[in-house]
Formats: C-alpha cells, structure tokens, sequence
C-alpha cells in the first residue's frame, strides 16, 4: 500500500486548506489514521487521529480549526486545516497505524504547507 499525501501550498494567514491522503488499496482495515506534521528544524508531531470508529483526536494547538475525515469507500482521508496561522507550517504526511500507535508504513514526501502573508 501506498499513501500520498497532497493539497499543501501558500496560504495566508486565516485562510484554509484541505489535504488529502489517498491510498493505493482499502485502508478500511487499518484501525488509526493518522496525519502528522514536520516544521522546519523540529521534530515530526502527531496533528490528528481518526480510527475506524469512527473517532477522531487532535493535537491541543488545532482543535476547533482541524478536522479529520476518511472515506473508506474511496480509500481516502482528510485534513481540513481553516483559521491557519504561521506556525502552522510545516510538512504534513498520513499513515496508518495499530491500537498500538505501531506505524504501518514508511514515511512519504509529505505536503508541504507554507502559512505566510
């Protein structure tokens, strides 16, 4: 399986973007879909969950302006970032992970979001 993460781009601050996660076969079988982010000179931190409950956690600094969403049917999933700020930018990758927050897969390109004026 593979996932490719795409929809990043320059945005200003308070706009909006959504990204998309699509996957090369089913993933109504992975239990955690996750999107993580990687700003420049940090570390790679966890954004959004959702399982296949479906239900969805998010990092403190994204809740309420954050959500996650997939669609098992069309092997897709989601992330619709509004009120963005600069801190916001960063590279954004999905995967899927166990109950046991195991990753399946190895990291992608990402997307990169770029939050500026």
């Amino acid at each position: 399986v593979q996932l490719q993460a795409s929809g990043g781009g320059l945005v200003q601050p308070g706009g909006s973007l959504r990204l998309s996660c699509a996957a090369s076969r089913s993933i109504s079988n992975f239990y955690v879909m996750v999107w993580y982010r990687q700003a420049p000179g940090k570390q790679r931190d966890l954004v959004a969950s959702i399982t296949s409950g479906p239900s969805a956690v998010y990092e403190g600094s994204v809740k309420g302006r954050f959500t996650i969403s997939r669609d098992n049917a069309r092997n897709m999933v989601y992330l619709q970032m509004n009120n963005l700020n600069p801190e916001d930018t960063a590279i954004y990758y999905c995967n899927a992970e166990n109950r046991y927050g195991v990753r399946y897969f190895a990291w992608g390109q990402g997307t990169l979001v770029t939050v500026s004026s």
